[in-house]
């Protein structure tokens, strides 16, 4: 049986070869003009290039060549590193080698001041200059002084902006290291600290308070310009950022800029078209897992936003504050 002819346009020898090459047993003819003709053609080229810019991992399919580059590297930290002396097992090797500390219990190094001790010489060494309380190095922008030369420089990227200390997972950047490998435990599966009033667990004392905060609602931090109020330093920092203006994370395809990092990723997902969030119920995937906890509550009925004045519940805040309206009277505005 002869293979089925396709008529379409012409539009060049590369395109034509291209398809042949690609789309065997279809026979093409090309012919001068016809728009339907035309689509086929750019339909037909569509699929070639998703299939030559396929992820060879998970098999997904991309438009472009930067699509894929962006995707492959969620597949980046997919290797599995695991301890020798117990089960443990982590994502990437900066994790491990935090893990394996907590197997060392002898500290061979101690203050002579206090009781404060260590596993290595040059870590007692710097924990002694607290106690000398010397501050030769200043900066020369705003006086800040420190006992190190180290401690000066990091100090100077608060002005400069320079964050030369990149994550490999978020491509979150930081001005030093050392907050570079604190905030690379996130992203680790060992979460030693728990919270007292809830399951919750987390690698580093900062996040666990920030975490506590959620319960206790103290919000220690405040903007001088409004009077926003929050639980934690970084969040006042990006709210401050609507009033500079400041958008310093950019979308390498559109242009589009954001105030933080987490926004520009789950922007770059209408690119993509990933959706990493799925419901166990309908298998509905979405970009976003606060989009997700939304949708379950359409299974399991849940109405966590009551309303003070009548038994009115909804499953989203926005259709309560609509529901709020009806009692003050007031009219929604766009």
């Amino acid at each position: 049986m002869d293979a089925p002819r396709i008529k379409i346009k012409r539009e060049s020898d590369s395109t034509e070869d291209q398809i042949q090459e690609n789309a065997p047993g279809i026979n093409i003819k090309m012919e001068s003009d016809s728009s339907t003709k035309d689509q086929i053609t750019k339909n037909v080229a569509s699929k070639i290039s998703k299939k030559q810019n396929s992820c060879q991992i998970c098999g997904l399919e991309f438009s472009k060549p930067l699509y894929l580059k962006i995707h492959l590297q969620k597949h980046e930290h997919d290797k599995q590193f695991s301890c020798d002396t117990c089960e443990f097992v982590c994502s990437d090797e900066i994790s491990l080698k935090v893990h394996k500390k907590t197997h060392i219990k002898e500290k061979i190094f101690s203050c002579t001041v206090c009781r404060f001790t260590c596993m290595d010489a040059i870590s007692l060494k710097v924990h002694k200059k607290i106690h000398v309380n010397e501050k030769i190095f200043s900066c020369n922008v705003c006086g800040f002084s420190c006992s190190r030369k180290h401690s000066l420089q990091g100090h100077l990227r608060t002005h400069t902006g320079e964050k030369p200390y990149s994550c490999d997972i978020c491509n979150r950047s930081f001005t030093l290291r050392s907050t570079l490998n604190t905030h690379t435990r996130i992203h680790s599966s060992y979460k030693p600290l728990s919270c007292k009033y809830c399951d919750y667990t987390c690698a580093h004392y900062s996040g666990l308070i920030q975490h506590v905060r959620t319960h206790t609602k103290e919000k220690p931090y405040s903007c001088n310009i409004c009077g926003f109020s929050c639980s934690n330093s970084e969040t006042l920092s990006n709210h401050k950022k609507r009033h500079t203006g400041e958008k310093a994370f950019s979308c390498q395809v559109c242009g589009a800029s954001f105030i933080k990092s987490s926004n520009l990723s789950i922007h770059i997902r209408t690119h993509t078209g990933e959706k990493p969030y799925s419901c166990d119920v309908c298998h509905s995937a979405f970009i976003t897992s606060s989009v997700l906890k939304k949708h379950k509550r359409s299974h399991s009925g849940e109405r966590p936003y009551a309303c003070s004045i009548c038994s009115f519940a909804a499953s989203r805040n926005s259709s309560l504050k609509r529901h709020m309206r009806t009692h003050t009277g007031s009219k929604h505005t766009r």
